[in-house]
């Protein structure tokens, strides 16, 4: 079976900055349960502190649960081991928080050290707006 997409990412800080300029959240986080419901894979979050909170607000983080849609049956390796902090992206589709990028969080990691210093601020490519 494939990986699923967002569990299939390399640690580069240059992709990891790239998802996170295509993410609406993302969120350092400890994972409670991960479950499988309608063919999504459901992740339960323990902790949650945000990088980015886009649609999401405050006072609802308590209660946020991130989809991995049509992932119940591919593989995410980095699901595997619940014990690690998690570094999770996604966009919010109507009431749903989907999950477009995991990555574990690893200080030990070269690249991701890299990423945590740009992730202050983010070199995101702004689209003018074609509407003026």
């Amino acid at each position: 079976t494939t990986v699923c997409p967002p569990c299939d990412n390399e640690m580069k800080s240059e992709a990891i900055v790239e998802h996170l300029c295509a993410s609406e959240f993302a969120l350092k986080m400890t994972i409670k349960e991960v479950k499988k419901e309608n063919g999504d894979k459901v992740i339960i979050p323990r902790k949650r502190k945000a990088l980015k909170l886009g649609p999401i607000r405050k006072k609802n983080l308590k209660k946020l649960v991130l989809l991995l849609k049509n992932g119940a049956d591919c593989p995410c390796h980095q699901l595997d081991n619940l014990g690690h902090h998690f570094l999770i992206m996604g966009r919010q589709v109507k009431t749903q928080h989907l999950l477009t990028a995991i990555y574990k969080w690893d200080k030990k990691n070269k690249e991701f050290k890299k990423f945590m210093k740009k992730v202050k601020a983010p070199d995101c490519p702004t689209f003018p707006s074609v509407f003026k």
